[in-house]
């Protein structure tokens, strides 16, 4: 069991990418190429559940909803949200939980994956990994599946938290499952990037970065994207792990990259955000505040005119998604490492503040927030008409529509914004 205090997660991952950002510039030496092999352990004979739904649905069955790591909600949200049942889950969380089917699962730094029911908050079963989980859970065929800091990644049945499989890779899992098909595709501290089976965890293929990979790898098309530690994109075939092509970001990057058509979007840890072409190979567009330098950890949401991104400067940037031009800034009062989630017309986030924001996507304007009494990291899960986000704090929170609330549930948390605070 992980016994770090929950809020010291992001200064640890502060610490990792600071120390890549070395060896980029030559500072000190760089880890040995020498990457440890993934193993699979398979464990009980696989049983029939309901696999995840596609990507657009009214699930949530990843981290960023689906593969290609937009952040936009396939289904809507109630205009009023209220909390319908709070969780407690023992340690703080920056896991991002996963709703498919009526479940919630999500993980924590305990080192416990929770599965519970949607609608009434009850735990139908915790599986315990062994130490912290900052991965966020991935459903597919009938399994969920999440890393833990000692590099491990587990794979167990979504009904019962059985463990099916097994897989080791050399160091710290953060990065989070992406799907296609049959495949699993993760990174790992490590500097590998693996591609396994999803029915028993066999390893396919397995690329090396040659740095630390904490953000998510998206998947557009026929190829993986992800953004890593030595200061690159790195575009590698589905198919096989064969490198297409590298582009340089100019800094390290924690984010997972955001695909939009031809054009991902990821920031950096070198106070940027670029929008890159990855069928071309050239950064588009380069977003840098002239103002407030800071690093952007979270991962942006896109839809077809806008970047919706987080900045530990502790604002929230709507950028244009052609141009890199700012549309409007929200700023709250701590720095915002969640990723926001766009749902029709509306931005959803969390801030170290401690507070749930919902902006107007066009105007930037807050319309509500939420006090969740402690720090967020984790970002918003959209599913079954609900909002599930946890805290640093050990609390999980389930928002829907006020009709579904509990009697006698407090609201008392909950303001309602009647004035612009967008800048």
């Amino acid at each position: 069991m992980s016994s770090a205090n929950p809020s010291t997660r992001p200064e640890q991952l502060k610490t990792a990418l600071v120390a890549a950002a070395a060896v980029l510039a030559g500072l000190v030496p760089a880890p040995s190429a020498a990457l440890a092999q993934g193993v699979p352990t398979t464990a009980a004979t696989p049983t029939s559940a309901p696999t995840s739904a596609p990507a657009g649905s009214v699930d949530w069955p990843m981290f960023r909803g689906d593969a290609q790591l937009t952040g936009v909600a396939g289904g809507a949200l109630p205009e009023k949200l209220a909390v319908r049942w709070r969780y407690e889950l023992g340690e703080g969380t920056s896991s991002t939980a996963a709703i498919v089917a009526g479940t919630v699962f999500v993980g924590a730094d305990d080192g416990r994956l929770t599965a519970l029911d949607l609608k009434s908050g009850q735990a139908n079963w915790q599986y315990e990994a062994g130490d912290a989980i900052q991965s966020s859970p991935t459903v597919a065929a009938g399994l969920v599946v999440c890393g833990d800091e000692t590099g491990i990644v587990h794979a167990c049945e979504v009904q019962t938290g059985a463990l099916r499989w097994s897989f080791k890779t050399g160091a710290r899992v953060i990065s989070s499952a992406n799907t296609a098909g049959d495949r699993l595709v993760f990174g790992s501290y490590d500097g590998g990037l693996y591609c396994v089976q999803i029915a028993d965890g066999r390893l396919i293929w397995k690329y090396d970065v040659g740095e630390r990979v904490h953000g998510t790898p998206g998947i557009a098309g026929e190829c993986v994207l992800v953004a890593a530690c030595d200061g690159q994109l790195h575009v590698v075939r589905l198919a096989d792990g064969t490198l297409v092509r590298n582009v340089p970001l100019g800094s390290v990057s924690g984010a997972a990259t955001a695909a939009h058509g031809s054009r991902v979007y990821v920031g950096t840890y070198g106070e940027q955000v670029l929008g890159i072409d990855w069928e071309a190979g050239q950064v588009v567009w380069r977003f840098e505040d002239p103002e407030r330098q800071f690093p952007f950890l979270s991962s942006a949401a896109v839809t077809d005119e806008l970047v919706i991104v987080g900045g530990q400067d502790r604002r929230v940037r709507a950028l244009e998604a052609a141009t890199g031009k700012q549309r409007w800034q929200f700023a709250t009062r701590g720095r915002v490492d969640s990723s926001p989630v766009v749902s029709g017309t509306r931005v959803f986030f969390g801030s170290a503040d401690g507070n749930l924001y919902e902006l107007d996507l066009a105007t930037g304007r807050e319309v509500w927030r939420f006090e969740a009494g402690g720090p967020i990291s984790a970002s918003p899960a959209v599913g079954g008409g609900c909002l599930v986000i946890g805290t640093q704090a050990g609390r999980l929170y389930c928002f829907a529509a006020a009709a579904d609330v509990p009697p006698g549930e407090s609201q008392n948390a909950q303001i309602r914004a009647e004035q612009p605070s967008a800048q």
